[in-house]
């Protein structure tokens, strides 16, 4: 069905509303992993940070082959792999538990893993196929509301069980990846295949003129991996927070995304993504280079959580670059971009957390002094970006050239 078609059904069946609706499954099983990981690898498997450090790299692996997506499309539609990937996720964290060992949660990392980033490389091709330029950021920002709601019901039901009932680690990655899979199910049954406006290459595409989208893209995956591996370690070893108080702290961080992120979709579609990305760089410098102070004059508890609440809040606004993306692009290389972006990404993910897992035992306050640096780099590159990105228009650089051009 093409998507001019898809206006006449009812809302609840149109392609935005798939979107919707996936973005609020994937956390369901993906975010009680995550909430339950450190404490389940410190008390049920003696993980220590190296350990952490390794399970982390090996997950992002398949973050780093998500270029396969591109071959994988030419025997199956996007909206086809997305739910697939979103299946093998659901799967994967309903057997977590079952697997207690270093080796086990590397199998198991890695198969979830798979559906995770293969997943989310369709997920963020889609959203620029289906969704017009002029609404992108603001519907993006409800979409990520939507995930932080899902992420929310997962977490509230989470911290009440856990203590009330002495739910077990298995009995919660079975309910969380088992909600998951019976939301694909649904998706699968009730929406129709929805045909993009424009037929989307099958082959690997590097074009000159997105090198700045992908140095963003590099700079946020090893960004974003100290964030993502560190931070909430850092809550459980250094706090010594149990599984009911992390998930707390996830808890309030997704009441803030529920509340802020339509505003930021509204605020990136008035300021621009370059605003947007230099303010997201500029105050993630600030709360690393905090994190680190942690060690440095120790800051109590408070501090941390408040720094890593302002910190995912903060990540919120990353769907800035995705519009800035959008805004460049031929419109014809969403998706294998969409590939190759995430495989860039993730490069530095790959041996990151396992390299920087060694470093955190001997000063762990160095560990968030780099992501600071890097940070700051992610700042410099965000000035590069014109006010008015658009193809021909996608550095000052090219804004620059195209001006002297002008006046000779």
């Amino acid at each position: 069905m093409s998507l001019d078609a898809a206006r006449a059904l009812p809302f609840w069946r149109r392609p935005t509303a798939l979107l919707v609706v996936m973005a609020a499954a994937m956390p369901l099983a993906f975010s009680t992993w995550n909430a339950l990981l450190n404490n389940f690898v410190i008390e049920q498997v003696g993980f220590d940070g190296i350990d952490i450090g390794w399970l982390q790299s090996i997950r992002e692996i398949p973050g780093f082959l998500a270029i396969g997506v591109i071959a994988l499309l030419m025997f199956m539609r996007e909206q086809v792999l997305g739910l697939v990937a979103l299946m093998t996720l659901a799967i994967a964290v309903m057997i977590t538990a079952k697997f207690p060992t270093f080796e086990g949660l590397l199998v198991t990392t890695m198969i979830s893993s798979i559906g995770f980033h293969y997943y989310e490389t369709v997920n963020q091709s889609l959203q620029l196929q289906w969704i017009p330029k002029d609404k992108a950021p603001q519907v993006l920002g409800w979409i990520v509301a939507a995930g932080s709601a899902a992420s929310l019901t997962a977490y509230g039901l989470l911290v009440i069980g856990w203590k009330a009932f002495d739910w077990s680690y298995d009995f919660v990655y079975m309910a969380g990846g088992g909600a998951t899979a019976v939301i694909v199910v649904i998706c699968w049954l009730l929406y129709p295949q929805f045909e993009s406006p424009h037929v989307q290459h099958k082959t690997m595409i590097l074009r000159r003129r997105y090198w700045l989208y992908y140095a963003l893209q590099f700079m946020a995956g090893a960004r974003r991996q100290i964030f993502v591996v560190f931070a909430a370690f850092m809550m459980v070893e250094h706090f010594g927070f149990k599984v009911h108080e992390v998930t707390a702290l996830f808890l309030v961080n997704y009441i803030a995304n529920m509340v802020f992120a339509p505003l930021m979709g509204k605020a990136i579609g008035h300021v621009g993504e370059r605003r947007a990305l230099m303010f997201e760089y500029t105050g993630l410098a600030l709360v690393f280079a905090a994190y680190g102070g942690i060690y440095f004059f120790g800051w109590g508890v408070v501090v941390g959580a408040a720094l890593y609440v302002i910190d995912h809040l903060l990540f919120a606004l990353a769907f800035a670059l995705k519009t800035y993306f959008q805004k460049i692009a031929d419109p014809k290389d969403i998706a294998p971009t969409a590939a190759v972006a995430f495989t860039i990404n993730h490069i530095a993910a790959v041996f990151l957390p396992a390299t920087l897992g060694y470093l955190w035992v001997t000063s762990p306050s160095m560990v968030f002094v780099l992501a600071a640096g890097m940070a700051l780099i992610s700042l410099l590159l965000a000035l590069l970006i014109p006010r008015h990105p658009e193809p021909g228009r996608e550095t000052v650089f090219a804004v620059w050239r195209a001006k002297r051009a002008t006046v000779v």
